[in-house]
């Protein structure tokens, strides 16, 4: 056990340490609602443009997590505004209009990352780099972690009527374009304070994948939201065990322990893995054969 613990004798993997908990925990909890809405590739959208308005914060006001957090959020939503009036003024579909934004915006972001007045590596931004992570990201990742589980918790209900009934929350007096913007607001929120972990590349893997895999193993919506955020979090906490072990960098050993588990759930889940399915239906056949035989 002493090799489990040896790392977090530095003061920076304490660090760390927390920021994997807190990010772990809430991008996996958010997840549940991005898989039951189908907003993964909204969200894989939002987290590439975030890179110009991260970009322009870096040479405007350098690398505070204030800065940074404002100028992800503002670079999201003109994306996802912009594609929303491209699609209305044109014959142009709204995930197209997103699609060719944001790689727009993409484009723009690496563009500007060499003016940056702070020395920067445009991969701290793809990438992430966790062990860099200072106490005010970490009080950015708490404040964003209490808000967006506060408003998870409180809105569940409404969410999920909005979600899967529109027309149904409408009668019923539910602000749907509100509870859903509120969604989108949540998983930049959520990207913004997981790029110092994973970065803008990698980010989508810690929304999406824990989330995916509880969805393989429950259908309970309660399951998804609880065991998505705890399996989030042992992932990021594994991940950066095994980064600093192997020598990796943070963020791709994170998706790559979370991918793991998803693969395992894929194959192997009692219910809806590939294996046990297959399994089921040869039993079920070779039943029906003997009933057939009598």
């Amino acid at each position: 056990m002493t090799w489990l613990l040896e790392p977090f004798q530095y003061e920076f993997m304490q660090r760390a340490l927390l920021a994997c908990v807190l990010i772990g925990f809430t991008n996996g909890f958010l997840g549940a609602f991005v898989v039951i809405r189908r907003l993964a590739l909204m969200a894989d959208a939002l987290s590439h443009s975030l890179l110009p308005g991260l970009a322009v914060s870096a040479i405007l006001v350098g690398l505070s997590p204030a800065g940074l957090l404002l100028g992800g959020l503002l670079a999201a939503v003109f994306v996802a505004l912009g594609g929303h009036v491209i699609s209305r003024s044109s014959r142009v579909k709204e995930e197209t209009a997103i699609a060719a934004l944001y790689i727009i915006a993409f484009a723009i972001g690496i563009a500007l990352i060499k003016y940056a007045g702070v020395k920067v590596s445009l991969d701290h931004f793809l990438f992430g780099n966790i062990l860099g992570v200072g106490d005010s990201d970490l009080w950015t990742s708490y404040a964003i972690t209490c808000f967006a589980l506060i408003l998870l918790v409180a809105f569940q209900r409404p969410l999920l009527l909005a979600i899967f009934e529109a027309s149904v929350a409408r009668s019923q007096g539910v602000a749907v374009g509100g509870l859903l913007g509120m969604l989108i607001l949540l998983i930049v929120l959520a990207m913004v304070s997981s790029l110092q972990a994973v970065g803008v590349l990698l980010s989508l893997g810690l929304l999406i994948l824990p989330a995916a895999t509880i969805y393989l193993l429950s259908d309970s919506f309660d399951t998804m939201l609880w065991g998505g955020g705890a399996l989030g979090m042992f992932g990021a906490v594994v991940g950066l065990i095994f980064s600093f072990w192997a020598n990796i960098p943070s963020g791709p050993a994170i998706v790559l322990i979370l991918g793991a588990i998803f693969l395992l759930a894929y194959f192997f889940s009692p219910r809806y893995g590939i294996f046990s399915r297959y399994f089921q239906r040869r039993h079920l056949h070779e039943e029906s054969l003997e009933r057939w035989k009598k």
